[in-house]
């Protein structure tokens, strides 16, 4: 079994333990950007789904699309830092996922277009029917003003956690994938990511998993 297996394994029987019989399940998947947390998340997904031989039976809901827009960064001097705690709405954040564990309606949520480097507004929708909801994101976890205010909204969380070295790796060649040279890349990756992935590393609570991915033991 590969360590990614292992880790969407170790999540599974987290949500498991965590998982009453009587109400909606959140589950908060965080850690720095280059952590892999969008693919594990979207795995367990899957593989909830696949279990309950249910397309809805659980959803993922990323906190990309409470990406602040170009031109508001532009006009705070926030543009370079984009991604950083600072460039999200994050009072949007905390209001959706209030609301997706309490409304008994279908709830609509902005996703994030790459391509576009913009986010879409309502272009998600979270079906009432879908009992577990994977929430992934940074800043989760972060322990600062409004971020904090999300602790309380999670039956449970799962936190991944590389090793600085790894992550440099992997952002660098996410934007040499995106098309920029190998000294933009680095820059990208040095001048703005890994300051992100620091704040996530030092200033976040401590979760209910945590996945090093060093090795295949959690």
């Amino acid at each position: 079994m590969t360590p990614a297996s292992t880790d969407c394994e170790a999540v599974l029987k987290l949500i498991e333990r965590a998982t009453p019989s009587d109400k909606r399940v959140l589950i908060a998947i965080a850690g720095p950007p280059g952590s892999g947390k969008s693919t594990l998340a979207q795995e367990v997904v899957e593989q909830l789904n696949a279990q309950a031989n249910s397309a809805s039976h659980a959803a993922l809901l990323p906190m990309d699309g409470f990406h602040l827009d170009n031109d508001v960064l532009s006009a705070r001097g926030l543009l370079a830092r984009k991604g950083a705690p600072e460039t999200f709405d994050a009072q949007g954040v905390v209001r959706l996922v209030r609301r997706v564990r309490t409304t008994e309606a279908d709830t609509p949520y902005p996703l994030f277009d790459r391509a576009l480097d913009r986010a879409l507004p309502d272009a998600g929708l979270l079906k009432t029917d879908t009992r577990i909801v994977v929430i992934e994101g940074n800043y989760l976890l972060l322990q600062t003003p409004p971020w904090q205010e999300l602790a309380d909204c999670f039956d449970a969380s799962v936190f991944l956690a590389p090793p600085l070295e790894t992550l440099e790796e992997r952002l660098i060649s996410r934007w040499l994938s995106f098309g920029f040279s190998p000294e933009a890349a680095a820059e990208k990756a040095r001048g703005n990511d890994l300051k992100n992935a620091s704040t996530v590393l030092d200033n976040s609570r401590t979760a209910d998993l945590v996945l090093t991915q060093q090795d295949s033991e959690h």
